[in-house]
């Protein structure tokens, strides 16, 4: 057991419901076995955290590699099922890993902004390279009021429908297009019923 398995034992989830007023919209678009990969927008260093609310399946994401060079944190990450990317360098050990987990179904969380920290933040080709290569749906997911205060901030989290993705060679011009269908997708305001 890792301390991911540990946060869902002890009601994590819950918790960050009631710590963040969170409201959840169209979570039963997420599949409930396969793997997908959940690709939300990022505007605050708890969006994992909160992102982790929307399914009872584990969610495992990238984290930027400087993270991971003290080894205890690097444990506790690794614990928290996170594996380091070195960004913007097209890190090929890190997209082997992502695809390795899609090949044994898992689920791929990706913030394709790549940072919280900037207001203007291009979307990056990588999850939907990933998805070119291997086949997997990409499920957008958006998330508003993640920058407010615990307790005072009312966050809204809202699932799209899967986008299909037929595998194939992940040209910079396929992987283009999908990443725009992926942001309107994801920025979109989505309809959906509530929890």
């Amino acid at each position: 057991m890792n301390a991911y398995d540990v946060l869902h034992v002890v009601g994590f989830r819950s918790f960050m419901r009631r710590l963040y007023r969170i409201e959840v919209y169209g979570a039963e678009r997420i599949p409930t076995n396969g793997a997908c990969i959940l690709t939300a927008n990022h505007e605050s260093i708890v969006d994992p955290f909160i992102l982790a609310v929307v399914t009872t399946r584990p969610i495992h994401y990238m984290g930027k590699a400087e993270l991971f060079r003290r080894r205890s944190v690097a444990a506790v990450l690794r614990s928290l099922n996170t594996f380091p990317v070195e960004r913007g360098s097209g890190d090929r050990a890190a997209m082997s890993e992502a695809a390795q987990l899609l090949a044994h179904g898992a689920v791929l969380g990706i913030f394709p902004q790549g940072t919280s920290k900037q207001l203007a933040r291009r979307w990056h080709r990588g999850a939907a390279r990933l998805a070119l290569v291997t086949g997997v749906p990409l499920v957008p997911v958006r998330m508003t009021g993640t920058r407010g205060r615990p307790l005072r901030t009312r966050v809204r989290i809202e699932v799209g429908e899967p986008i299909a993705v037929t595998p194939a060679k992940p040209s910079v011009a396929a992987a283009r297009e999908l990443t725009r269908r992926l942001e309107e997708a994801t920025l979109a305001s989505i309809s959906s019923r509530s929890l």
